[in-house]
């Protein structure tokens, strides 16, 4: 039993989860007050190194083999990330297992009592990175990686001070929040960053103000192609890391080329944390070969060939389509579409267009979404579609269908737009 605004009932996660999305008057409030203060009531005083992990794309990725590599290396890792696609556990995980539901009410009790002690409120993003970071005190990891949900300097993850902070790259996303260039963007991502400790940086060109305000900030910076970079061809890899070089390394198991920049970013933040966390070459070897992470260039078993993938904003969309064009001639790409209002959505369908030969437009059913109508008019109007190629459905799971009854075994259906269009889809799977 426990007491959620003085009212006594017994409490499911679903119920916690209900009671959370309605808790604060606004889905997204950037400021640290307000979570610093409950995180402090709370007494959330991390005794582990702490990486955190930030950046338009690659973020999930990162978290992933970092995990997975330090899990091989015998260490208990706690690892939170955002958003999931199919139950709210796989955002928080103890030694690469999502937690129970029964421990995360428990945490989330521990919070609402620290917040209600403070007579303050929460974001459901923010509560949840405060019971996140509860379980893994009480678990007593070794260390913990914390993934940035947005932007950075403002990110509930934030009040928390990285080890080792990483930013894997800078694009041109949730502008309405960060800015509506790269360099304000970067400048927010970069805001994870704190004097004398170290910070890791994928992105290869860093506008002239965020290098500025890097050196600023006092970091232990490194950077990409400067202090470590990597070689690969088909079969292995190599890297240059901070403290020597990784020779014949396997492929990651997530798919894709640019999979081995955010490996390369792994390894380096791993040699700033030698001293505390040393891993082998053969820790990272295993832990490339066993990393798995549902939704970014997921390849499906048996025909005709079906891809998920999370991307859903143009940088995504263009390394989802050379992914595409890598993959081998089919004769035939049905495109399962679904997206949020506040994406790019004409520079995602632009970005896949000369790959995709018949689109599938769903509906997203949550208050950011865009319907299908919407998504369809945006097409035509912009001539990524002719009528004839494009067709709306209620929701990705009838376009999925759709798109199975239509396509034979030399085809292909790629599903992507949006975490909930891939969830919608893996959840009938």
């Amino acid at each position: 039993m426990l007491i959620v605004e003085n009212t006594v009932n017994p409490i499911s996660l679903d119920d916690w989860l209900r009671y959370l999305e309605c808790l604060h008057p606004k889905a997204i409030d950037m400021a640290l007050t307000r979570v610093r203060e409950i995180s402090e009531a709370a007494g959330l005083i991390p005794t582990f190194p702490l990486i955190i992990v930030g950046g338009t794309n690659g973020k999930g990725s990162t978290c992933a083999m970092l995990e997975s590599i330090l899990s091989c290396a015998g260490y208990r890792t706690g690892c939170y990330t955002s958003p999931h696609l199919l139950r709210y556990n796989e955002r928080v995980r103890i030694e690469r297992e999502e937690v129970t539901d029964e421990a995360l009410c428990k945490a989330f009790a521990a919070i609402e009592s620290a917040r209600v002690l403070c007579g303050t409120s929460l974001t459901y993003f923010e509560f949840g990175t405060l019971a996140a970071m509860q379980l893994f005190i009480e678990a007593s990891v070794d260390v913990a990686i914390l993934e940035v949900g947005l932007g950075g300097r403002l990110d509930a993850v934030n009040v928390f001070d990285a080890d080792c902070a990483i930013l894997t790259s800078i694009d041109l996303d949730h502008m309405d929040y960060l800015g509506e260039t790269r360099e304000a963007i970067g400048l927010e991502k970069i805001g994870i960053f704190r004097k004398d400790q170290f910070a890791v940086c994928g992105e290869r060109d860093l506008p002239e103000r965020v290098r500025e305000q890097i050196e600023i900030i006092g970091a232990k910076f490194f950077h990409i192609g400067i202090h470590f970079d990597y070689t690969a061809d088909r079969l292995q890899w190599s890297c240059k890391g901070l403290k020597g070089q990784y020779y014949s390394l396997p492929h990651p198991a997530l798919r894709g080329a640019y999979q081995l920049n955010n490996a390369s970013i792994c390894l380096a933040a791993l040699d700033t944390l030698r001293e505390r966390l040393p891993v082998t070459s053969n820790d990272v070897r295993r832990g490339l070969l066993e990393v798995s992470l549902p939704g970014r260039f997921q390849v499906l078993a048996g025909r005709p060939v079906t891809i998920l993938d999370v991307a859903h904003n143009p940088a995504a969309a263009h390394v989802l389509a050379d992914n595409l064009g890598a993959l081998g001639v089919h004769q035939y790409t049905y495109a399962v579409i679904g997206m949020l209002k506040d994406k790019d959505i004409v520079a995602v369908g632009q970005a896949m267009s000369e790959h995709i030969d018949e689109w599938l437009v769903a509906s997203t059913h949550t208050g950011r979404g865009a319907s299908a109508a919407e998504i369809v008019q945006t097409f035509i109007h912009s001539g990524i579609a002719k009528e004839g190629t494009i067709h709306s459905f209620p929701d990705a799971v009838a376009a999925y269908r759709y798109a199975r009854e239509r396509a034979s075994e030399n085809d292909r259906i790629c599903v992507f737009g949006s975490f909930y269009t891939v969830g919608a889809v893996l959840a009938v799977l």
